[in-house]
């Protein structure tokens, strides 16, 4: 059974995760070789792909880390999830919830909607 907490846990911990290394490993372990993400700003492909979009997230934000907002949930091979990316300390300025498609437990795509962004 899929635990659905666990895999949007694992998921806010890669975009958050500074050692490139380490976020490659990250990608290894969760997610297929063939992952795809996609966001009305930006998408990528494979883990190098992935890896590229996170990476320039946070050199766009340094200051800021990702955060789970409530309680992800799914059904069988899907997960939804919502979360805030801001300081530490303050209410997220920019939120967004994530759809995930897994195959054999990793994630194979994302789906992401910016719920809210300032100034847009």
């Amino acid at each position: 059974m899929t635990d659905h907490a666990t895999i949007a846990r694992r998921y806010i911990d890669l975009w958050n995760e500074r050692t490139p290394s380490r976020r490659r490993e990250m990608l290894s372990e969760n997610w297929t070789a063939d992952a795809r993400y996609i966001d009305p700003l930006m998408s990528g492909d494979g883990h190098e792909g992935v890896d590229a979009l996170i990476a320039g997230v946070q050199q766009k934000f340094p200051d800021f880390r990702f955060k789970l907002i409530g309680e992800p949930n799914g059904f069988g091979d899907h997960v939804r999830f919502s979360w805030g990316l801001g300081p530490d300390g303050v209410d997220s300025p920019i939120k967004g919830t994530d759809f995930a498609t897994l195959k054999d437990g990793r994630i194979r795509s994302i789906t992401g909607f910016l719920d809210q962004v300032p100034g847009a």
